[in-house]
């Protein structure tokens, strides 16, 4: 599956937030979406997530438009988006929070949705936490959770928001090794992150946003060398 980007612009009042960005992503690809505060990174990515509408331009899953499509409508499809918030269900256990996801699927029977629960328990290493209510789970633990209940829906592309924010560098480096799982599966995930270095680490390509305009794009070595780059935001001495 391709998910497309098509001369996406976005104003409010009269500034431009996002200016004409177009870009493709398949599934199993991973891509970073980076750039200075206020660059209209994260309008966009709000935007690509159904959460903002869009002032013109088009959203496509393969060929079909989800641009008027609300954010349950595209998760349907196969996008599916998980906030920086915490979006656990608090008083619910790990087992619980994913079993809310898997009775949602039409296609599961009840000895699927056993099998798929189990799976995604072992995927994620939470079998000993499986019946830790949401609100005790650590920081990685929970992001955890929410990852193995975004794929209980059976997505193509996952959006992360900020998935490195808030938590310590061992649950980093799990992260990390969760997304490379899901890339091996043939999920895309797009990540908006305000962690440059952990971002360019693990993603095939990133997008660089300045000014609501797409300024560079391409693989993150080659990228992190743009003069402009450089100049607008990650500073001269930057290194991975």
């Amino acid at each position: 599956m391709k998910l497309s980007v098509e001369n996406i612009s976005k104003s409010y009042a009269n500034k431009i937030a996002v200016d004409d960005i177009s870009f493709e992503m398949d599934s199993g690809e991973t891509l970073g979406l980076l750039g200075p505060n206020g660059a209209g990174k994260t309008t966009l990515f709000y935007i690509i997530a159904g959460l903002l509408k869009k002032g013109s331009g088009s959203i496509k899953l393969d060929s079909k438009d989800v641009s008027a499509m609300d954010i349950s409508e595209r998760s349907s499809l196969g996008l599916s988006y998980l906030p920086q918030e915490a979006s656990i269900f608090r008083k619910l256990t790990v087992k619980e929070n994913i079993l809310a996801a898997l009775e949602q699927r039409n296609d599961l029977n009840p000895d699927s949705i056993k099998h798929e629960l189990s799976s995604l328990l072992d995927e994620f290493n939470l079998n000993e936490f499986s019946e830790t209510i949401g609100i005790k789970l650590s920081g990685g633990e929970r992001r955890r959770t929410e990852i193995a209940r975004s794929l209980g829906s059976n997505p193509k592309f996952i959006l992360l928001d900020e998935p490195f924010a808030g938590i310590d560098p061992i649950a980093v480096s799990d992260l990390k090794q969760t997304i490379k799982q899901l890339k091996s599966q043939n999920i895309g995930v797009l990540i908006s992150d305000h962690n440059v270095r952990e971002t360019m680490q693990i993603c095939d390509q990133v997008l660089i946003i300045n000014q609501g305009k797409l300024i560079a794009q391409g693989q993150p070595e080659e990228v992190s060398k743009d003069p402009l780059v450089k100049d607008v935001y990650l500073g001269k001495d930057f290194k991975q």
